[in-house]
């Protein structure tokens, strides 16, 4: 493949994740069939904050419009959460991991079959919960139900389908894409409602300088602990084959301080929001429910212990499924490499083991602390939510990903080219 031919692989590919991107973004303007458009706009002025704020800024706004993507592509997380659980626990789903490319296949199939049920019930929820507001539904009742549910699920299949294409065709994690335009979509809104607070005089010139230096070296922070790595030495001994010697090379074992990179904050964020869902069934107006679901606004302390309790799981489990000391010890013996002062096989899984548990326990940590320190802010300042820890951590890490895949493969062309070079004397 020519340079030139890679590279217009690379622009086809960028274009077409634009132009995905951009039918999302479409898809979030475009209302539910029965709503009231003013009683819709009336009823989202003073609920912005806690957890239907947060399911706001994941659906890239769609929940304030009530649009066809109003649940956004949270069903397809909860799902792909409950089939990681059971491939950790299930034999079924361990021999289906363990069947390579085939079982993968199953897995994404029962996870795609997972999306349709929770978003079928969470459409359900959704629906109900917009029937019990007075004068938001224009025509109430069983067809109002159906087609809310119908247009719900379909909006959600579709979005889902929408990241598998990016994934496939386009650059980066077409789910994690999907999430971060959302966001960034809404971002210059938050700006010009920081500012207007800041002009009515509801937050101090002050304080509005303070936040922004803190997004600032908050983004800083996260891109120090992305770009983190500890390298662990890996020697390979002298071999000699006929008249010729091989080995004797040494190379590193890179770890991140984060492997798990953005899904636990997703995980623990979509765990957070099914409570959403069942506020919206006729429990929503019983009193005790209602004291209960006010622990779950921003700033109190259930809210801040369950959103680390969940990164801090999903960090060290995400991790665990993603990278196996035993199997990289493995073949490390295999192919003749070890660690200095370490004995191959068992020592070397148990020693790459304990680096990896500590490496991780300090990323699950600074997850934690970026996503909570900024919830404390918007809690006690009428701050936009598009601006908390969570969001930004999105953003950044994304941005990140996607940026290195791109270079990754303008290097994989470069190279290509000089190995042609060299080969033909040109």
């Amino acid at each position: 493949m020519s340079a030139s031919t890679q590279s217009n692989d690379l622009r086809n590919r960028i274009l077409f994740t634009l132009f995905i991107l951009a039918v999302y973004r479409l898809g979030t303007f475009v209302p539910l069939p029965g709503i009231d458009p003013d009683q819709l706009q009336t009823m989202m002025e003073g609920n912005q904050k806690g957890l239907l704020g947060m399911f706001n800024v994941f659906a890239g706004g769609a929940v304030s419009r009530m649009a066809i993507f109003a649940l956004g592509i949270m069903p397809y997380i909860s799902s792909s959460i409950i089939v990681q659980l059971l491939t950790g626990v299930s034999d079924y789903f361990k021999n289906l991991k363990a069947q390579g490319e085939i079982g993968r296949q199953k897995i994404t199939q029962i996870t795609r079959y997972g999306t349709v049920l929770l978003a079928t019930v969470q459409g359900y929820g959704l629906a109900v919960g917009l029937e019990s507001s007075a004068d938001l539904v224009i025509n109430p009742g069983i067809f109002f139900k159906i087609s809310t549910v119908t247009t719900i699920v379909a909006g959600t299949i579709f979005l889902m389908w929408l990241g598998e294409q990016i994934t496939q065709r386009g650059i980066g994690n077409g789910i994690s894409l999907i999430i971060f335009s959302g966001i960034v979509a809404e971002i210059p809104r938050a700006l010009v409602t920081t500012f207007e607070l800041g002009r009515t005089g509801a937050i101090s010139t002050l304080m509005i300088i303070f936040i922004f230096l803190l997004l600032v070296a908050t983004i800083m922070f996260i891109v120090f602990m992305e770009r983190a790595l500890r390298k662990i030495l890996i020697n390979y001994p002298k071999r000699q084959m006929g008249n010729k010697m091989y080995g004797g090379e040494s190379s590193h074992l890179p770890l991140k301080i984060n492997s798990a990179g953005v899904i636990p904050a997703i995980f623990a964020s979509a765990l957070l929001l099914l409570p959403v869902t069942f506020s919206n069934f006729n429990v929503s107006q019983n009193e005790t429910f209602l004291d209960i679901s006010s622990y779950f606004s921003q700033g109190q302390p259930l809210y801040m212990i369950l959103y680390a309790s969940g990164i801090i799981f999903f960090t060290f489990f995400y991790t665990s499924i993603t990278f196996n000391p035993t199997e990289t010890a493995e073949n490390l013996r295999k192919y003749g490499g070890f660690i200095p002062g370490i004995r191959p096989g068992e020592s070397t899984a148990i020693y790459i083991d304990t680096i990896l548990t500590r490496l991780t326990t300090i990323g699950a940590l600074y997850l934690a602390l970026v996503c909570l320190m900024p919830e404390f802010l918007i809690a006690n300042y009428p701050i936009p939510f598009y601006l908390g820890g969570a969001s930004v951590l999105i953003v950044v890490v994304v941005a990140i990903d996607t940026v290195t895949q791109i270079q990754t493969r303008m290097m994989s062309s470069q190279y290509e080219q000089l190995i042609k070079k060299t080969k033909f004397g040109r």
